[in-house]
């Protein structure tokens, strides 16, 4: 092919790209906008991930690959487990309660007061997405016609022209998104039980009842919002943060090259907390909703099991030593990372539980799952 007709040939399919790129439909509305802008790997450094790379449609908004996320990079790994974004919009703002509790916020310490703020996190975290700054970001956006497109109809004209206001509102957008039914559609089988649609199993109820007992267990008393235990917008947290007493997770330390023995301080690292001692080893109330299909469990991803789980709880209420060991590794649970808060009130609350009565419970957290991840269950 001569030089004149190669130079035409590439610039034809220039155009063509171009011209896809100009086809594709223009975000019309926030949540639309927000949903695109999840899903692209273009305001990662790398251009490898994206937010639904950490918070997986597939798997409950929750990351399957590992106990940590590993960064755009390819070679950082957190410290702590990303959590689902699943019924994250339901997420009270961080404050005190009246009973002068902290509670609510985004992330595990709560740090982030609003949705708005979680999802401008990553983006710029060296360990996750590993953008510069704002600026970094924003000049992404303006390099896709689209987003041109849609920012401009979507917010005051210009906004993509200042780094603060554009990367504002991709965080507002993205946020709209996350409040999607997509995100919590409450369709899991407890939920159409609720309804009158479908029927519990013996062993799922009998977990039902014991879950919300006031006298056999002592989920309810972290794990329950709503007063009445038939509320069907149960999010299945209290929001509020507690030391349970999690072992560090020393395989993943080894993973991520965090010494051993360094203590991750939780709620006592959130500026608003100023490093309260009182605060320290506490973490966010997870939900419940779509724990069977989100492991692995705890802050740092330490239980892969959600058995295990149940019986990390157990150990707290019994003398038994057969009944304190981890049956993940052989050997008895490991001791809390932090000791001086460990929440030792509500976890010994309510008495042992024999093998039926966790099995039972385990059965009844299946029955949280939203339909679209039904399949992903055990049999």
């Amino acid at each position: 092919m001569r030089p004149i007709a190669l130079s035409l040939a590439i610039a034809f399919l220039v155009a063509v790209r171009a011209g896809a790129e100009f086809a594709q439909p223009v975000p019309d509305t926030l949540e639309a906008l927000g949903e695109r802008l999840f899903f692209d790997v273009n305001l990662s450094v790398n251009r490898t991930q994206s937010c639904a790379t950490c918070h997986d449609p597939e798997y409950g908004f929750a990351d399957p690959r590992g106990m940590a996320s590993i960064g755009d990079d390819g070679e950082s790994i957190g410290d702590r487990n990303a959590p689902s974004a699943a019924y994250a919009a339901l997420t009270p703002v961080f404050h005190k309660t009246a009973e002068g509790l902290w509670a609510g916020g985004q992330f595990w310490d709560g740090r982030a007061p609003l949705l708005e703020d979680q999802a401008g996190g990553p983006p710029l975290n060296p360990m996750e997405m590993g953008m510069a700054d704002a600026a970094a970001v924003v000049a992404r956006l303006n390099e896709d016609v689209t987003y041109q497109q849609a920012f401009e109809a979507l917010f005051d004209g210009g906004v993509l022209a200042d780094p603060v206001a554009g990367y504002a509102a991709m965080t507002q957008a993205i946020a709209a998104f996350e409040r999607t039914e997509v995100f919590a559609p409450f369709d899991s089988k407890y939920d159409r039980f609720l309804r009158g649609e479908v029927d519990l199993t013996r062993e799922e109820d009998l977990g039902r009842v014991l879950f919300f007992s006031q006298q056999f267990t002592n989920c309810n008393l972290c794990h329950q919002l709503g007063q009445s235990a038939i509320d069907p917008k149960e999010t299945f947290t209290s929001y509020e943060f507690h030391n349970i007493g999690v072992p560090e997770n020393t395989a993943l330390r080894a993973l991520n090259g965090v010494e051993l023995g360094v203590i991750d301080e939780g709620l006592a690292t959130n500026p608003d907390v100023a490093g309260d001692p009182n605060q320290r080893g506490k973490f966010k109330t997870p939900t419940l909703r779509n724990v069977a299909v989100t492991a692995p469990y705890m802050h740092n991803g330490v239980f892969e099991d959600l058995r295990t789980v149940v019986l990390f709880y157990n150990q707290f209420n019994t003398p038994n030593p057969k009944r304190q060991i981890n049956p993940e590794t052989g050997v008895p649970f490991r001791a809390p990372a932090v000791s001086s808060t460990l929440a030792t009130e509500e976890l010994t609350h309510g008495p042992a539980l024999d093998d039926q009565r966790v099995d039972a419970i385990v059965a009844f957290l299946k029955t949280l799952t939203d339909a679209r991840y039904e399949p992903l269950l055990e049999d």
